[in-house]
């Protein structure tokens, strides 16, 4: 990462388009179609807890967390985490990881949610979920279901229906 011309910062309004573009441009139209869409759809994320990636003046990674309820509990569902193709594998992901993990739990909250790949996630404290503790709205393979707790805990207490989270 080139420090002068990297800028990390929470996502503002005028970023909403590049977003949506770069998330197009590393996902495309099949993005819609996964189980974590579903829970985002049509659901505002939480401002405060996404962030964007900037270099040289470009959009160039983000990361969103949108609040969502496991059961009863209110939890955090992370993603999209999405990196321009052209900057992969320069840490861009990871710096966006581990803002939005310490700001959920700064501001907080319980656990993260999301699914993705152990393996790369592992780093930033998600772990496995139990097969059967908690059900996507979709098709998603049970492996790849992970938590992140951010209190002591968190993985226990949480189980059920991953679902939009409605205000009452």
């Amino acid at each position: 990462m080139n420090a002068l011309s990297d800028i990390l910062k929470p996502e503002a309004p005028e970023d909403y388009d590049a977003v949506e573009m770069l998330a197009e441009t590393a996902f495309g139209p099949g993005r819609f179609a996964r189980s974590a869409f579903r829970l985002r759809e049509g659901v505002m994320h939480e401002p405060d807890l996404s962030f964007t990636f900037h270099r040289s003046g470009h959009l160039v990674g983000s990361v969103k967390l949108t609040k969502i309820l496991i059961g009863d509990d209110e939890a955090l569902l992370l993603g999209p985490l999405v990196v321009a193709p052209e900057c992969k594998n320069e840490g861009v992901g990871a710096a966006l990881m581990f803002k939005a993990v310490e700001a959920a739990k700064n501001a907080g909250h319980e656990a993260i949610l999301l699914v993705g790949d152990f393996d790369y996630y592992k780093k930033f404290g998600f772990e496995q979920v139990n097969h059967g503790q908690i059900k996507m709205p979709g098709p998603a393979d049970p492996a790849r279901i992970l938590m992140c707790p951010l209190v002591d805990g968190a993985k226990e207490k949480f189980n059920g229906v991953a679902m939009q989270y409605a205000k009452t």
